[in-house]
């Protein structure tokens, strides 16, 4: 069986952002994201994502914005510090822990980061991105050269390619940036968000899903998906 949780980053980070992950898990195949405590539009991705039970939020810490470092996460209390804060900030807002931990522009892989990040994650009991049993999958993105848009790389084509080859048997995150532009904002990846959003609501990717067996799940479901998983061998 073949797990997956397509999981949206940025939730907060505008208004704009928030309609359009609203939006894929509403009518799209989106069943996760994961929250920035300190964005400018997160109160507003509270509501949304109390309105929508069904779907799992978790924390994107967020150490960097586009290029300037907001943290200086290289030095072990400063990161640790400010990532209880920013847990803290996301438990006061959501009443709750989250369902999982990831971070803006995957700080949480460097050196330093990851064990405090491996710590907290075991703490809560919840998944580290990048970190087995659930292989981590960011293909699906429309820059891969500073500022240079690749619409390709986001479209429906690619990413049927990628669910026919790369999701095989085991458990799976799929990393994606659904999103309206927001004209008052300033975001390095921005358009690309629309065509994003458009792919993971188009009717055949749900189709091709389903025709391939894959399990869709939100992050607090990915436990017990593996559990019955096992018992089934």
């Amino acid at each position: 069986m073949t797990v997956l949780v397509i999981n949206a980053d940025d939730f907060g980070y505008s208004r704009g952002i928030n309609r359009g992950i609203a939006e894929a898990h509403d009518r799209g195949v989106v069943t996760s994201t994961s929250l920035m405590v300190d964005g400018p539009a997160v109160e507003e991705a509270v509501a949304l994502a109390r309105a929508r039970p069904g779907l799992s939020v978790g924390l994107h810490v967020n150490f960097t914005n586009e290029a300037e470092r907001l943290v200086e996460f290289g030095d072990p209390a400063v990161c640790r510090a400010d990532l209880e804060r920013q847990l803290a900030r996301f438990e006061a807002l959501l009443g709750r822990p989250p369902t999982h931990l990831d971070s803006h522009q995957h700080v949480h892989r460097g050196g330093v980061q990851r064990p405090i990040f491996r710590e907290v994650a075991a703490r809560l009991g919840v998944h580290l991105r990048d970190e087995p049993p659930v292989a981590y999958k960011g293909g699906f993105y429309g820059q891969w050269e500073y500022g240079v848009s690749e619409p390709d790389k986001i479209g429906v084509a690619f990413l049927s390619g990628m669910l026919r080859e790369e999701f095989r048997a085991g458990a799976y995150e799929l990393c994606c940036h659904p999103g309206y532009f927001d004209g008052a904002a300033s975001f390095v990846y921005h358009r690309d968000r629309e065509l994003e959003l458009a792919t993971l609501t188009d009717p055949r990717i749900r189709a091709l899903i389903d025709a391939l067996g894959i399990r869709l799940v939100g992050w607090r479901d990915v436990a017990a998906a593996l559990a019955e998983e096992a018992r089934g061998r």
